[in-house]
């Protein structure tokens, strides 16, 4: 229960701050029931106490700004009448990471039309889990349409996220005793390349007229 929960540890002190200020402006709406831990938080220690607001699709569609992230242990739980109060809630949300749907197979058959708005809305939808775990993999995308990240074209975790930090350089025609470890054809480190676009590590293969990426 939210009641229970232990106070949370922020980074700093600003990020408390705010924190707290989003949590009273929250809280002065009409129609918003809030819970908060009755744990002690020391402010001292940047500790702040966790929160439960909930509330109905008709008051968020009157105050938007419920949707607007307050960063910390908060969480809003909206009750909708209707898959189409759903969907109209869903089209009015801004750029988010990711989108959690719990259901059965056939939930996502019968709500194809909810599914295809939040697609639009983040950068990884996720079924009947949750949003925490990554991994370094190639399928692994953590990122969104603006205001999630800056450039919904990046990720911060998978291994595409090599590619927020590189700058690529192509070297064409020159000798294997000229390339750089990296890109030789026996591939002397032994790390994972696209060699005529398919993934390996392979390495004393000798290959002059192989493509590289």
């Amino acid at each position: 229960m939210i009641s229970e929960a232990p106070a949370a540890t922020m980074l700093y002190p600003g990020i408390l701050q705010a924190y707290n200020e989003g949590i009273t402006r929250l809280s002065t709406i009409d129609g918003l029931d809030i819970t908060k831990s009755n744990q002690p938080a020391d402010s001292s220690r940047t500790q702040c106490s966790p929160a439960m607001l909930s509330t109905s699709a008709e008051i968020l569609i009157q105050h938007p700004g419920l949707s607007e992230e307050v960063f910390g242990p908060s969480t809003v739980i909206v009750s909708c009448n209707s898959i189409e109060e759903m969907e109209r809630i869903a089209r009015g949300l801004q750029g988010h990471l990711t989108a959690t749907i719990h259901g059965t197979e056939e939930d996502l058959k019968e709500q194809h039309s909810l599914i295809s708005i939040l697609e639009d809305k983040v950068g990884r939808l996720v079924f009947n889990g949750y949003p925490t775990g990554v991994e370094v993999c190639p399928s692994m995308h953590h990122g969104g349409p603006y205001p999630a990240t800056t450039d919904s074209r990046s990720t911060s975790v998978g291994t595409a996220a090599i590619q927020r930090f590189a700058r690529p350089v192509c070297y064409q025609g020159f000798p294997d005793s000229s390339l750089p470890d990296e890109l030789k054809n026996l591939n002397p480190r032994g790390i994972w390349r696209l060699v005529d676009n398919r993934l390996t590590n392979e390495t004393g293969f000798h290959a002059p007229n192989t493509s590289l990426n």
